[in-house]
């Protein structure tokens, strides 16, 4: 057999949308989705925003790339706009969530050896995570289905159990240099962390001179209702990396540090071709615009709680098929009794509903930020309509 010209590494579905219009995909056969899936958290402004728009079309008018041997302007305006935004004190941009938490355990690794410790570079990861497909961040993460056929995988990470500060106490020693986590974790099915565990972690990290880093990569810009999830914690991170939602679609990422966490982080220990470009910036100062106050930030936990407070009634109607709803904002996910790919493919193809499945039989519920009122009612008649057409596997 043939292999096909697009690298068959996707398990792509029928579906294959050819133009956007606010919440929807518009199918090549003209078949229009509700999509509450938006990119896998990416599409935060739909996929018709007129600001979002707007300021990539001035840009690729004026300058789409150049050299990071130069000067940045675009770039240092979004920095500052990011740095006033959050605890970080610099940022390095890149073009995706992988190339972010790659930075992110750069910066983590230098911390130690700037100071000239070369023992303490592992960090402490957790069950479940889903950190990227580069190396380092299939290392990172403890899924036997990413290391298949990629052997031998990067040394430097312990793997402790999400949301149990004991486990990651134990796994803690001298070659230590911090903890890499997802406040909630998002292929490993909308998971929370709790209060205490993300306390815990930071009092760890102070106590001990670590490095707590943050993926905020499917949780970050503004899905949770705050700028970035940490904010709910009452903490405050040493290295965060960002991506999906911060370039509203266009590929973007970034690695926000403390002045104190970069210090290792000079003159030729990092670079990207493409990232920073002044068109990735124009986006992303788009997205600022739209999402970065006050007014949008409360939107979104509105929306979250009434569409968090709909399903917990709606899943009384079928308790075979649904456990629980759980999540933040606009970040929710389902847990299902049953296995949840069968569910998401039936809401998919036939009710043309978009959601994604992910670990731990959760569908996750991650709607355009700008979905409203008009979107949840039609969310939900999809929703109803696939739940009471979905036929239970048959247990023996």
């Amino acid at each position: 057999m043939s292999i096909t010209p697009l690298m068959p590494v996707y398990p792509r579905c029928g579906v294959r949308p050819v133009r956007g219009e606010h919440c929807h995909l518009i199918d090549e056969d003209g078949t229009r989705y509700l999509d509450f899936a938006s990119g896998i958290a990416v599409n935060l402004l739909g996929h018709s925003h007129e600001g979002l728009i707007g300021a990539i079309q001035r840009q690729a008018e004026t300058l789409m790339h150049v050299s990071n041997l130069y000067g940045s302007p675009q770039g240092e305006v979004l920095a500052q706009r990011l740095v006033d935004k959050t605890f970080a004190d610099t940022v390095f941009f890149t073009n995706s969530g992988a190339e972010a938490v790659e930075c992110a355990i750069k910066t983590a690794r230098a911390y130690h050896q700037h100071q000239g410790d070369t023992t303490r570079f592992e960090l402490i990861t957790f069950a479940n995570a889903f950190h990227g497909r580069t190396m380092a961040t299939i290392s990172a993460s403890n899924q036997e289905k990413m290391h298949h056929g990629f052997s031998p995988l990067l040394a430097g990470f312990k793997y402790a159990e999400f949301d149990n500060l004991e486990s990651a106490k134990a796994l803690m020693g001298p070659h230590t240099a911090g903890f890499l986590v997802e406040p909630i974790q998002g292929e490993g099915g909308i998971r929370p962390a709790s209060d205490s565990f993300m306390k815990g972690l930071r009092e760890l990290a102070d106590q001990h001179d670590l490095m707590l880093v943050l993926d905020e990569v499917q949780c970050g810009v503004a899905r949770t209702g705050t700028f970035y999830a940490y904010e709910q914690y009452g903490i405050e991170p040493d290295i965060l990396a960002t991506a999906k939602g911060i370039g509203g679609g266009f590929p973007l990422g970034a690695c926000l540090a403390t002045e104190k966490a970069a210090r290792g982080m000079g003159l030729g220990t990092h670079g990207s071709t493409y990232g920073g470009n002044p068109l990735a910036m124009a986006a992303g100062m788009a997205v600022m615009d739209a999402v970065a106050n006050d007014e949008f930030l409360a939107q979104v936990r509105d929306k979250g709680e009434r569409l968090r407070s709909r399903l917990e009634q709606f899943i009384g109607n079928y308790p075979d098929l649904f456990e629980l709803v759980r999540g933040k904002g606009l970040m929710l996910g389902l847990k299902m009794k049953v296995e949840s790919r069968p569910f998401y493919a039936h809401l998919r193809d036939n009710h043309q509903l978009l959601t994604v499945a992910a670990g731990d039989n959760t569908l996750r519920i991650l709607p355009p930020l700008v979905a409203d009122d008009a979107e949840f009612d039609e969310f939900f008649e999809k929703l109803s309509a696939g739940a009471a057409s979905f036929e239970l596997p048959q247990t023996s």
